[in-house]
Parts: C-alpha cells; sequence; structure tokens
C-alpha cells in the first residue's frame, strides 16, 4: 500500500493476442485480492514491437503477425480513447475469454461477441481494419516498452520502488495462473527480484503450453 493509504497501482501493458500475457493478467486479477495493489490496463501490440524484425522470426509467427495482430489491439485502443482507461480490463477479459479460455481464435466475431459481453457498441469492431488510432496505440506501446527496452514482449509491468522510481519488467511467464497465497508468494518473490539493482533475468526453457483454467 501507498503512504498515503491508498492501493499501490500496477500498471501492465497487454497485447490481448498473447496467450502468456494473458495468462499472467489472470495471476494479477488474483494479486489484486491478496495485496493492497490496483491494476491499471494499457495496450501494447505485438505488431509494432516486430514490425522491423518480420524478416527474421519463423514464418508462421511471421503470418500471425501480418494477419492477426493489429485487429484486437486497434479495437482496444480505439475504446480506449472513445470510452476512457476504466473500459480496458473489461474488455481485455472479455477477448482473452473468447480467444484463449474458449478457443475461438481472433476473428470478427470473437471481437464483436466481446465487445457486447464487455457492454460496448458492436461497431467498434470495425477498428479492426483502420490505423484511426494507430498513433494513440504507438504510444501506449511506446509508454510501456521504453520501461524495459525492446528485447521482451508483452506483459510489461510496472510499479513504484521504494525509491519512489518505477520498477518495471516482463512477464512473469506462467502457467497456469497462480491463485490465492501462491499468487501472492509470487508477487513478493517477482517484487523481490526486480527491484533488486543489476538485476535482468531468470529464465528456463518452457516445457508446458499455457492452461486455461
Amino acid at each position: 500500500m501507498s503512504e498515503n493509504g491508498s492501493k499501490t497501482p500496477v500498471d501492465f501493458w497487454f497485447d490481448p493476442l498473447c496467450p502468456w500475457a494473458w495468462m499472467t493478467s489472470r495471476w494479477m486479477l488474483e494479486v489484486e485480492k491478496v495485496r493492497d495493489v490496483e491494476v491499471r490496463w494499457h495496450v501494447m501490440s505485438l505488431a509494432v514491437l516486430n514490425e522491423d524484425k518480420l524478416d527474421d522470426l519463423p514464418a508462421e509467427y511471421r503470418e500471425m503477425l501480418e494477419t492477426k495482430a493489429w485487429g484486437p489491439v486497434r479495437v482496444v485502443i480505439a475504446a480506449q480513447q472513445k470510452y476512457g482507461d476504466e473500459i480496458l480490463g473489461k474488455l481485455y477479459t472479455a477477448l482473452g475469454t473468447r480467444f484463449h479460455n474458449r478457443g475461438e481464435g481472433v476473428t470478427r466475431e470473437a471481437v464483436v461477441g466481446a465487445l457486447e459481453d464487455a457492454g460496448l457498441p458492436a461497431d467498434l469492431v470495425d477498428h479492426m481494419d483502420s490505423d484511426a488510432y494507430d498513433k494513440e496505440l504507438r504510444a501506449s506501446h511506446k509508454e510501456g516498452i521504453d520501461k524495459v527496452g525492446q528485447e521482451v514482449g508483452t506483459p510489461v509491468i510496472a510499479v513504484p520502488g521504494a525509491d519512489g522510481s518505477q520498477v518495471a519488467f516482463f512477464g512473469p511467464v506462467v502457467t497456469p495462473a497462480p491463485k490465492g497465497e501462491a499468487a501472492a508468494r509470487l508477487w513478493d518473490g517477482t517484487l523481490l527480484v526486480a527491484s533488486t539493482p543489476g538485476f535482468y533475468e531468470i529464465k528456463r526453457t518452457r516445457t508446458q503450453g499455457p492452461v486455461f483454467d
């Protein structure tokens, strides 16, 4: 909890396309229940992150970025611009539930369903093919990625450090999303290592795909 007694803000940058960011976001919702934190959602974009690296990426991943990655984030940033920051968490949950938990895939129909689930106008889906808010999308993406550097992905998390400056990091990558006290322990440990001066990375090979429970 912050010094004034309010909950500590946790800024979380996501791309709804990424199943691993989805896992982390569900963990953060658990952390909200067991620690005095409040998540503030922001958009970042795998398409923007990788637009200068496409020739070096595996063909399947490159095709996904070129055909699926722009639409959802464009809808989310349009919704945020029209209806405010407070709708981001609800819309992200609606999109992620359909894309990942239900396995509907990144389709126009899934996006329309998610908009309706979030209580938003279905015609926002038209922004899947519009660059009207790409400037705002890139600015939101840049705000997050500038905190951690270009060699990471989504999600990016930033929290106030003990000295008042932000502590920011990519991840954690975890599956399934820990719940209850397990979520709290992972949060405490993540903050401990991320706030250590000079600490950069812990990593091991993933042997399991995302578990959507």
